[in-house]
């Protein structure tokens, strides 16, 4: 089975020579894209002369800083309009904070019959290194909000870790709309209303050490905008019940 490692980039030219060449190595039939938001560093530039090294990595460059929820979007559509679309697709961030080794455990999990496995922090043996304790406080109460908001028992909505079967994207992704970080709770929404089987699985999140964190507080406040937009159809959806028995009599 073939997969597909999508990684969005911006100004990570200090992380993504290395990260591609450990990808490389993995013992895994891999296709590598590359897409990045016109990085000023030259991250695409370094990313383009790998993909003359390797015949497997594809380099797709969008004209501005346009979001990673657009980033995994248009991933997804390169992807599937390849001539042989990948079985399974891992996105991960590209500033070391997921360990490429951890590829084949999400990969193994997904050929179990998994449409969407979750790399969490937060289940039994997942853990987080580098982060401040305000910044766990806060993605703890975050994700706790999230899997209340989507309905949904899982313990780390918000990871970036993943890894999707072809179905599930051919499926959901006409309906994934997320500009910025709310896609991952977009994600586990959409299989959650789809059906699609999702599973966590541990890892060890380490906190970026080259490069500055790409979030923006406009990217801050899109991702609370979606849960709050979320949590009130949610509690609507009783009242529009209501309502169609209302308008059926």
């Amino acid at each position: 089975m073939s997969v597909a490692v999508m990684l969005p980039t911006y100004n990570e030219a200090e992380n993504i020579e290395s990260l591609i060449r450990e990808i490389e190595e993995l013992e895994l039939e891999l296709t590598i894209v590359v897409v990045d938001d016109s990085s000023p560093d030259g991250t695409a530039d370094i990313a383009q002369r790998l993909a003359e090294e390797y015949e497997n990595i594809y380099v797709v460059s969008r004209r501005d800083k346009l979001g990673l929820g657009t980033a995994i979007t248009t991933g997804f559509r390169y992807l599937f309009d390849l001539n042989i679309v990948p079985d399974h697709i891992i996105a991960m961030d590209a500033d070391y904070s997921h360990d490429p080794k951890d590829i084949p455990r999400l990969v193994g999990m997904a050929r179990k019959g998994c449409d969407l496995v979750i790399g969490s922090r937060y289940v039994d043996g997942g853990k987080a290194i580098g982060s401040s304790m305000r910044r766990r406080a806060i993605s703890r109460l975050a994700n706790v909000v999230a899997a209340l908001t989507v309905g949904a028992r899982f313990h780390d909505c918000t990871s970036g870790f993943r890894c999707y079967s072809r179905r599930y994207v051919k499926e959901v992704l006409p309906s994934l709309h997320s500009q910025t970080y709310e896609i991952q709770i977009e994600t586990v929404k959409q299989a959650r209303l789809n059906g699609f089987k999702v599973e966590e699985i541990p890892i060890t999140f380490v906190n970026r050490k080259l490069g500055k964190s790409k979030l923006t507080a406009a990217e801050s406040q899109a991702f609370m905008s979606y849960i709050l937009k979320t949590t009130i159809e949610k509690m609507l959806l009783p009242l529009k019940a209501v309502a169609r028995l209302i308008i059926a009599r």
